[in-house]
Formats: structure tokens, C-alpha cells, sequence
């Protein structure tokens, strides 16, 4: 074949009509799942998640539906059904399409475990996207070239992949996460949906699990749709209905007996029931919406029998209940809805009348690992000790304010002293602080001086940032110093996500303590305090959460002050940053039975030790998927 038959082909392809096959139709009869991607490997069946064949349907060609919405809890299948519409576009319907995750290092993640998959197991995508192994195969990590198309894959946190080509086609997976402005260039959701402005025929797939009521895109691009729900038909009474949580029951501490009660008969629903409620269920939409967004939303309980039941929802709502962060995770994974913040700060005097006995300066006996926080100011360093325990139950061991110029070397002394005079704990040991994260925001070149002068594992430079839902992010390098010299081994710096920790501490100081008659343990998180004076709790309780609408209309929550001074807040959110670079929210058993037996040997021994690195074995078993540092 010639050039100008391959041109006048590739030319006569581009009048070429829309299929008419549907993605649903194209996922049953083209579509393999990989064993290593997929729980259930083998062909797609659409009978087996019967919800999602509405929605991959509306990103058919045939669909009117420009934009398809879809808020979710987990175990329901989304990605796979955007992953569906990525085959079908290859195969089918040819066109540049550019899939976004929140971030780049996801993105590479997610080409490799779920996009290279769905090529190389699925025989009619095969030999349209060339092996990577091969000469100018146009396939790469973050690039899939294919005739007729490409897909490009990228993070909501580059600017630049945001921006790189027009496209027909955009998936933009898990929005919530996404960070709220891209390379300082503005909302990486209107940075990408202005690459389809140029296509009459777009389609955009923005699909998510919920966060925060007020701030959740995902939320605020459903109720902007038709809000379609998924009914079923009760198998005794056959009358519709939504799944809803209030009526899922189970006896008496036995969660794992959980069923269904019809909402109309009562009667009583196994989750094996649940099969052929969702062959026989329907999407109803409850508004009529702007016309081109068809609007989802789908929880946890729909999830298929074998994936996730209703005793798994139950056991977890159990765990979580008397734990407000674990809380937030489950109504937002398994409702698959926002979760509303409490925006009052708790009240100060509530804190300072349940003070307890133990003397400053001493760590109680459940402490076993002390983090301190530093926040600067321009005449002093005021700076808090915090001991942890198991379940982040913490004590606040001592708060102190180092008065003097941070440009001068005689307040970092004081500081350092701090950082290493030991303290003592209840069983006699002496202890020192572990680790200590100090604020940069003012006095930046000092605390990066002084940040570089000891281990990186026992202090850390940290500036907080506001609006992002990561509390912990990687440590970018600071190599130059004041007068611009280049240092080879430079400190870093952490960003700590403050708006995240200042919900999560909120939550913890709003919890009761158990009463003496009951016996029971402190709650996870509980926080105790020595006999302070009233200030420290003011400043402690010193910012309560508002809304704010932007000129673009768009509403956000943020901190604002109730009081003129918040240090011992800061102190405390750094220190809480400081114990979650140390891994204390993936402390087990073994590391924390780690930690007694260093307080054992310092006692022993009569000095203080730091805390043993974890084994290799106790890493790999506390790492997370996307997992915070």
C-alpha cells in the first residue's frame, strides 16, 4: 500500500459515523480483566453490576448526555466502568482523550495496574495500541497512541499535563482528591474541561468518592445534574425503593448478621437477596437538572454480593462509630456522601475543667513516643512536648515560650536544649523528644539552617498549607542559602495539610472522657492535658471552620480566627505532623510493643535512647496505597 492510499483511507476515516454499539454492548462482548488488576478475572459482565450499565450507556456516541456524573461509595466498580469507555473509545469511536487522576505519580500507577491491563488482556485493543518494547511505539507510561487517537494521562496537580492538547474525550477520576489549584495556574477541573471546548461532540466522565459537604466538586457537579438514585424492588412486597442506610439492622453487637428491611413491608432481606434487587433496578432521576449532565449516586450498599455486604458495612460502621476521623472515612466510602464538619471550635473552658493531676513536664505511663512542635515568631519560639500512646491517644507533656530574635543564634540553643533534655516518665525512664517539626513560615532561613544542622529524621522543616485534603506531603529539597549559594545536602521541606489536621484535632478534643463507674478506655485520640493556665486553652480553640464563596461562585470551607492569638494550635498541629512523618497512624502492635521496650532499657540503662527504626517487614505491612510519608 502507498502513501496516497493510506492517506486517502486515514481521510476517508474521518467521516466515518459514530458506532452505534453501546459501551455496555462493547465491554460484554470485547472486554478481559486481567488477574492482576481485577478481583473476578476473565470476560466483563455487565449482569454482575447491572447499575453501572445506565451510566457507561450515557458516554456512548448514540447519548445525548454530555457530561456524566458519578458519586460513589467504594466496592461499586466506577473506575472500571471509565476504563470501559477508554476500550471503547480505542476500539470503537477514535479521538484524543485525556485521563486525569489527582496526581501524577497516581496517574503512572494507575497506566501501569489498570490501563496496560486493559490493552494487553483485552484481544481487540491489542493490536491498536503498538508494544512499548518496539521502536517509536508512541506507548509509553503516561501515552497511548492508537489510530484515529491518543490517550493522555496526567495529574490534577501539573498545570502543564492539563493543558497539553484539545481533546474529545476526558475521564477525570476521583475529583475530590484533586488538589484545589494546579502549579498556580487555577482549578484543575476548568483547566481540563477547557480542553474540550473545541469539540461539539464531547464527553466528560467526572467520577469520585465524596469528602466534605460544602467543598466535595463531585458533590457540586451531582446536584448540578439530574441526580439520578438506583431503586430495587424488594424480593417479598416487590414495591421500590433507594437503599438506605437507616435501614440496614443487625443484633445487638453482631454485625455480621446484618440484613435489609424493607422500608415498606419489613421484611427482613439477606444480602444474597441483593442479586436479583440490582437485576431488576432502575435509575429514577429527581431533578430535572441544566440539560447535558446526567447525575449518578451509588453507595457501598449496592456493591455485589461477594464484593462488600451489608455485615462488611455494619462491622465497619461498628469500628468507626466512636471515632470521628474513622467516621468521615466510612460515610464518605461506604454512604458515598459528604461528610458535614462541625465548624464550632470546642469550648476552651470545657478543656481547662477536666485538666488532670499528672505534673508538667512528665510523661504519664501510656506515653511512649514524644514529638514536639515549634511555631516562630518574630521575638520568640513557643514550642510544645507531646507524648503518644497506643490508638494516638496523646498527653501534653510541656509547653514552653523561648523568648529572643530568630535571627539571632542564642534563641536555637534554647531550642536545641529543648529538643534534647531528656524528660521523665511515669515508670522512672528518661525520654526525649523523637521528633520535632518546626514552622518556616516566618524566619524561613533560619529554620532551614537549623533544620540542616541535625538527622532529617529528628527534625523536620514543615509550612503549612490550606485547602488540600493531604495531611502529609512529600519533602521538597532547599538547597541555596540567603546570599544564593547552592548546598549540596539541603534541607527540606514537608507541607503539612492544616486544614485537615485542625478538623481531625477539633474532632479529638470534642470527645468526653470515659466515667470512672464504666471502666471503659479512653476513645481513640483523646487528648490529656496538665494543669495549664486558661490561655494556652484559648489559643488552643482559637479558629473555627466558615464558608466563603470565590468570585467564581465556587463555596469553601476555611479556618478563620475566633481569637488574636492560635500559637498553641499551630504548636500542637505540628506536632501531631511530626508524630505522622514518624508513621504513628501506621503503628501495630509489634512497634508499639518496640517503643515499651525502649522506655524499658532507658530505664535500665539510665539515659534516653531514640526510637529504633521499624524492621523492613513492620514497612512494608504499614504501607498504604498512595500512602501519606
Amino acid at each position: 500500500m502507498n502513501a496516497a492510499s493510506i492517506y486517502r483511507d486515514a481521510w476517508r476515516s474521518g467521516f466515518s459515523p459514530d458506532p452505534v454499539m453501546v459501551v455496555s454492548e462493547w465491554a460484554d462482548r470485547f472486554r478481559r480483566l486481567a488477574s492482576r488488576a481485577a478481583a473476578e478475572p476473565g470476560p466483563w459482565r455487565t449482569r454482575r453490576t447491572p447499575y453501572l450499565r445506565e451510566i457507561m450507556d450515557c458516554l456512548s456516541p448514540t447519548s445525548p448526555v454530555e457530561r456524566v456524573v458519578f458519586m460513589k461509595g467504594a466496592q461499586i466498580g466506577g473506575t472500571e466502568a471509565g476504563n470501559n469507555w477508554i476500550g471503547y473509545i480505542i476500539h470503537q469511536a477514535p479521538g484524543p482523550t485525556l485521563a486525569v487522576q489527582p496526581t501524577v505519580e497516581m496517574a503512572k500507577r494507575n497506566s501501569r495496574q489498570r490501563i496496560d491491563p486493559l490493552i494487553q488482556e483485552t484481544p481487540a485493543l491489542r493490536g491498536l495500541v503498538r508494544d512499548p518494547r518496539s521502536r517509536d511505539s508512541g506507548n509509553t507510561v503516561l501515552s497511548k497512541e492508537f489510530p484515529g487517537g491518543v490517550l493522555i494521562m496526567t495529574g490534577a496537580n501539573s498545570a502543564v499535563g492539563l493543558r497539553s492538547m484539545p481533546v474529545r474525550y476526558l475521564f477525570l477520576d476521583e475529583v475530590d482528591g484533586f488538589p484545589i489549584d494546579a502549579d498556580g495556574e487555577g482549578d484543575p477541573v476548568g483547566l481540563a474541561m477547557q480542553r474540550t471546548a473545541t469539540f461539539a461532540r464531547r464527553k466528560v466522565l467526572m467520577v469520585s468518592t465524596p469528602t466534605v459537604a460544602g467543598v466535595s466538586r463531585i458533590e457540586e457537579a451531582f446536584h448540578e445534574s439530574d441526580r439520578r438514585r438506583y431503586w430495587v424492588p424488594c424480593p417479598d412486597c416487590g414495591e421500590h425503593q433507594v437503599l438506605r442506610w437507616a435501614n440496614v439492622r443487625w443484633p445487638k453487637a453482631e454485625p455480621a448478621k446484618a440484613e435489609y428491611c424493607c422500608e415498606h413491608c419489613g421484611a427482613l432481606i439477606p444480602n444474597h437477596g441483593k442479586t436479583a434487587m440490582l437485576e431488576a433496578g432502575e435509575w429514577r432521576s429527581e431533578a430535572e437538572g441544566d440539560g447535558r449532565t446526567a447525575g449518578f449516586h451509588l453507595s457501598s450498599l449496592y456493591s455485589p454480593v461477594g464484593w462488600f455486604s451489608w455485615a462488611d458495612a455494619a462491622t465497619a460502621f461498628e469500628e468507626a462509630r466512636q471515632n470521628e476521623s474513622r467516621l468521615k472515612v466510612w460515610v464518605n466510602t461506604v454512604l458515598g456522601e459528604t461528610w458535614q464538619e462541625r465548624g464550632d471550635a470546642p469550648e476552651w473552658r470545657r478543656l481547662y475543667d477536666r485538666r488532670e493531676d499528672y505534673p508538667i513536664g512528665n510523661v504519664p505511663a501510656s506515653g511512649l513516643f514524644l514529638t514536639a512542635g515549634a511555631d516562630v515568631q518574630k521575638d520568640r519560639i513557643e514550642v510544645e512536648i507531646v507524648a503518644w500512646g497506643r490508638d494516638r491517644e496523646s498527653w501534653s507533656v510541656d509547653y514552653r515560650v523561648l523568648y529572643g530574635d530568630p535571627a539571632r543564634p542564642e534563641v536555637w540553643a534554647d531550642l536545641v536544649r529543648v529538643l534534647d533534655e531528656p524528660v521523665r516518665h511515669a515508670s522512672g525512664a528518661p525520654m526525649v523528644v523523637d521528633r520535632l517539626a518546626v514552622d518556616s513560615g516566618y524566619a524561613t532561613q533560619e529554620v532551614y539552617d537549623f533544620a540542616r544542622r541535625h538527622p532529617i529524621r529528628r527534625v523536620m522543616a514543615v509550612k503549612g498549607v490550606s485547602r488540600t485534603q493531604t495531611v502529609l506531603g512529600p519533602a521538597s529539597p532547599v538547597d541555596v542559602t540567603a546570599d544564593g549559594r547552592r548546598i549540596r545536602r539541603g534541607a527540606r521541606v514537608w507541607p503539612v495539610g492544616v486544614d485537615v489536621l485542625k478538623a481531625q484535632l477539633y474532632g479529638w478534643l470534642r470527645q468526653d472522657p470515659p466515667t470512672e463507674e464504666s471502666g471503659d478506655p479512653h476513645p481513640p485520640g483523646f487528648c490529656h492535658f496538665p494543669k495549664y493556665s486558661e490561655e494556652y486553652f484559648k489559643q488552643l480553640t482559637a479558629e473555627h471552620l466558615v464558608r466563603r464563596q470565590a468570585r467564581t461562585g465556587r463555596v469553601t470551607l476555611e479556618w478563620a480566627p475566633v481569637r488574636d492569638r492560635n500559637e498553641a494550635l499551630d504548636c500542637r498541629i505540628y506536632a501531631m505532623a511530626a508524630a505522622l512523618a514518624a508513621g504513628i497512624d501506621r503503628f501495630d502492635d509489634e512497634r508499639w510493643n518496640e517503643l515499651a521496650r525502649r522506655t524499658a532499657f532507658a530505664k535500665r540503662e539510665g539515659r534516653p535512647s531514640l526510637a529504633p527504626p521499624p524492621t523492613p517487614a513492620t514497612i512494608k505491612s504499614r504501607w498504604m496505597e498512595g500512602g501519606r510519608r
